[in-house]
């Protein structure tokens, strides 16, 4: 629940990775701010933020590859399954169209 007492939705890969590219673009606008600030203490936050956002882009793209791999590995083995058992695959399809033809008919 979020403050309001209201239940919040459950959070998906794809806006998470959206909320953390938000937050490095927002990272890199506020250090692009800052770049004319000379102080030392400026200066060793500065490199520490420019660290943790290399860092936060190189694992974000390699969170968008896995997700992307995955995807592709899961849409292989939905058609190998199929190709291998094209007869299972239309029971299957033909038992989910039943189910939801009978859900949407009590409406």
């Amino acid at each position: 629940m979020n403050g309001e007492g209201t239940p919040r939705s459950p959070i998906t890969t794809d806006q998470l990775v959206a909320d953390l590219k938000t937050v490095v673009r927002d990272a890199e606008a506020l250090l692009k701010a800052t770049a004319d600030e000379t102080s030392e203490r400026i200066q060793e936050v500065r490199a520490r933020v420019e660290q943790s956002l290399k860092d936060a882009r190189t694992r974000l793209d390699e969170l968008e590859e896995q997700a992307l791999r995955r995807a592709q590995e899961m849409a292989q083995a939905a058609e190998t399954y199929v190709r291998e058992n094209p007869w299972q695959s239309i029971g299957i399809a033909a038992g989910i169209g039943l189910v939801l033809g009978l859900l949407f008919r009590r409406r």
